[in-house]
């Protein structure tokens, strides 16, 4: 008859032959799937720039001056709201001219800038605000950046449609494999939006068009969604 420490030992290897032994792997499928939503976008961001070169100073401060209060009289008249329009403080930057012979620098003038941002929240004024800037005397302007006020509610759409997009190409290869689809055990899920192209207003086809509106053309803006599922596979009865 075995002892109880026998016993005991053969229970406790017993028991940790079990423990190292490895669990069957689940059957899974892991997929990928896209989806896309377009729409108009109704606001840009405009930035207008002010720049003066002249020999002295105080001239190309009332110069750039004179140019962004004409520039901000603009926006009040095509009733852009006052809080969406942010002018920048003057940046002031001394000009040198290096004599070689000398060897040393000479000042010759002074840089003077401005800019003013404009947060346009109705496209249709787009057209106007840059005919009219340019001919106020603004010579810097950035191309306009469109954008979606419903941006974030359009990419969940777009993350929408790509789940269901994982969902039917997991059921297909499931289907094919002789198998059912099992519940989702992770999801991994990216989002982001592309612009569309947007062409600088040209001074030519501003003078020729009757409507400086109808100078720029909208486009769409795609909003774009992409989720990684690892799906349960269950073997059919």
């Amino acid at each position: 008859m075995p002892s109880k420490a026998l016993l005991l030992a053969s229970l406790l290897a017993f028991a940790s032959l079990a423990h190292g032994a490895e669990e069957p792997r689940p059957r899974t499928i892991t997929v990928s799937g896209q989806g896309e939503v377009r729409a108009e976008p109704d606001r840009a961001i405009v930035t207008l720039g002010i720049e003066a070169r002249r020999p002295k100073l105080e001239d190309a401060r009332a110069e750039v001056a004179k140019t962004v209060e004409a520039a901000l009289k603009l926006t009040r008249d095509l009733k852009i709201d006052r809080e969406l329009v942010r002018a920048t403080g003057i940046n002031v930057q001394p000009e040198y001219n290096w004599d070689p012979n000398a060897r040393e620098r000479h000042l010759i003038g002074y840089y003077v800038s401005r800019q003013i941002e404009v947060d346009l929240r109705d496209l249709d004024k787009l057209g106007p605000l840059l005919e009219r800037a340019f001919d106020l005397g603004i010579n810097q302007v950035s191309e306009p950046q469109l954008d979606s006020s419903r941006r974030r509610e359009l990419e969940r759409e777009a993350l929408a449609k790509a789940v269901e997009d994982a969902r039917l190409n997991a059921q297909a290869v499931a289907r094919a494999a002789g198998a059912r689809l099992g519940a989702p055990r992770t999801i991994s899920a990216t989002s982001g939006f592309v612009p569309p192209p947007v062409p600088m207003l040209k001074r030519a086809a501003m003078a020729e068009a009757s409507d400086a509106a109808q100078s720029y053309q909208r486009g769409t803006m795609s909003f774009t969604g992409n989720v990684q599922i690892e799906y349960d596979l269950i073997p059919s009865e």
